[in-house]
């Protein structure tokens, strides 16, 4: 009976592990670096202004049908960019994944707005906290915890190489800037030999 608690416990590690690392990568990588922005310009357009006024006076029936067909489709496109990678088609795939992102931004405004009115469906309330719960059950988690602390220190190091790589060579008084106005006076000059 230990053995297969052992068992069982190394396998919800990885399982565990897997789940965090997935949800770093959607929410660091996608949701901060590509999403979030987006969604915040989209945010700022005037022309949403009205549209968001339009979503308050709405039937929550039409929000719904309109909020399942945007969201079924960024799923739907993000399985389908999955299925190009696994079959070798990377580009297809990430070109489908980033061409989706957009639209994912143009959902979770939509989502924003209408949040009062999808919620007032009981079912929809119910899978939104289940979904809630998830999140906050995976950010409890203390490989999730860790994750973020290792990825901080790496962001940090990370930063702190990249700015002494500038300074080093892409800062005026650089030696690797000094070597390529060199090169360029050495190319200037044997051109103006020639003429």
């Amino acid at each position: 009976m230990n053995f297969l608690n052992f068992i069982w416990n190394k396998l919800l590690i990885v399982l565990q592990f897997i789940l965090v690392f997935t949800f770093i990568i959607f929410e660091e990588i996608i949701w901060e670096g590509l999403a979030k922005p987006i969604y915040l310009k989209i945010e700022s357009f005037r022309i949403l202004h009205k549209l968001e006024l339009a979503i308050i006076k709405s039937n929550r029936y039409i929000l719904l049908i309109f909020f399942t067909l945007f969201l079924l489709g960024v799923e739907g496109a993000g399985l389908i960019a999955g299925l190009f990678f696994v079959q070798g088609k990377v580009l297809l795939g990430a070109l489908l994944y980033v061409a989706k992102i957009p639209i994912a931004g143009f959902t979770f405004w939509l989502f924003k707005v209408g949040q009062k009115k999808l919620l007032s469906f009981a079912w929809f309330a119910w899978a939104y906290a289940k979904i809630m719960a998830g999140f906050y059950w995976i950010k409890a988690l203390s490989i999730y915890q860790n994750t973020l602390k290792k990825t901080a220190i790496l962001k940090e190091k990370f930063k702190a190489m990249v700015t002494m790589i500038k300074l080093k060579y892409f800062s005026k008084e650089g030696r690797f800037v000094r070597e390529l106005k060199s090169f360029y006076s050495y190319i200037k000059n044997i051109k103006s030999r020639k003429s």
